[in-house]
């Protein structure tokens, strides 16, 4: 994979950070997404009005379905200058920022309107400009829902259905205590291996938002999908500081502009989605439980106080999260 994207990275450098005789400048993005999910929506959006912004001077070239490889390697790939631009989740983005740690606290976000008021507010931009140092520039949020357990053949009800349960993970922390925390057994492993683990028993469910239940096709191997709703990480648009730096001021507020338009465009996209994926779960025959939630955010309790031990500092953005 390293020899891949060794090829990949020179293959760019090549094409991605100089202007072309006509004066435009072509932003390289790559993500793992499909292109039927709501997330390249609002890429195709951001490609969009940045175009129009900018009068075609900047352009948008964008890579998806993990073409030049997992969420991890585009980002090696943004911080040695190869590619412009990228989208992943927030929960990747603590390994580098500990402050996207907060945005994965079980039950922080008490609805979707506060989630918004607090990453469109000042502790959220915060925490995109916090990325600059790694190569790393926050532009903008986008939804990427609210995660949630599925699983092939015991309905989780309460907290307690989860002992004994493999529950797949992605490799983070705070996620691998939140499961543990509620009786399950977390366990990290590639998203690109979860269908057949799911159908062979290696782990016996997963959590997720809908779209992506859906979009993965886990909704076929999967006969229950309870909506705690544990948690909300949202979705990255980064830009390397790299190509950014390359940038003139009048073209950084052109990206700027059109990423926080994208956005807002993203939040549409999404919701649309949500209704869309249900529905397909349902009429295939996938139990959709509401649990009381306050049973999950108790049991979740004992994650929030680790956090907090470990990143004491972190303790005041917490609270001021909780008072938006």
């Amino acid at each position: 994979m390293k020899y891949k994207i060794g090829l990949i990275a020179i293959l760019l450098m090549s094409l991605s950070s100089c202007k072309k005789n006509d004066g435009t400048r072509t932003l390289y993005l790559g993500h793992s997404l499909p292109q039927s999910h709501p997330v390249h929506k609002g890429i195709l959006e951001f490609q969009k009005v940045l175009e129009v912004k900018s009068k075609g001077s900047l352009k948008v070239k964008i890579f998806p379905d993990g073409q030049l490889g997992s969420e991890r390697e585009v980002l090696e790939l943004l911080q040695i200058g190869s590619v412009a631009a990228t989208k992943v989740s927030a929960a990747t983005l603590s390994n580098f920022v500990p402050e996207y740690h907060l945005l994965g606290i079980p039950y922080l976000f008490r609805d979707k309107e506060h989630k918004f008021r607090v990453l469109e507010g000042d502790i959220g931009k915060s925490i995109l400009e916090k990325g600059a140092k790694f190569w790393l520039r926050g532009l903008c949020y986008y939804d990427a829902g609210s995660r949630s357990f599925y699983t092939s053949e015991k309905a989780i009800r309460t907290p307690d259905d989860l002992n004994g349960l493999k529950i797949r993970v992605m490799n983070n922390q705070m996620a691998i205590n939140m499961v543990n925390s509620m009786g399950g057994s977390a366990t990290p492993l590639s998203y690109s291996e979860l269908y057949t683990a799911i159908q062979q028993g290696v782990v016996d469910g997963a959590e997720n938002n809908p779209p992506s239940f859906v979009s993965s096709n886990h909704y076929e191997i999967s006969k229950y999908y309870t909506l705690d709703e544990h948690s909300a990480v949202p979705d990255v648009l980064l830009i390397g500081t790299k190509y950014w730096n390359k940038l003139s001021e009048e073209e950084k507020k052109w990206v700027q502009e059109a990423a926080d338009e994208s956005s807002q465009a993203q939040k549409v996209f999404w919701n649309n989605s949500v209704l869309e994926s249900m529905e397909v779960a349902k009429k295939a025959g996938v139990e959709v439980i509401i649990p009381e939630k306050s049973l999950f955010a108790e049991k979740s309790k004992s994650v929030v106080e680790g956090f907090v031990k470990e990143y004491p500092e972190m303790a005041p953005i917490i609270e001021q999260i909780k008072n938006q």
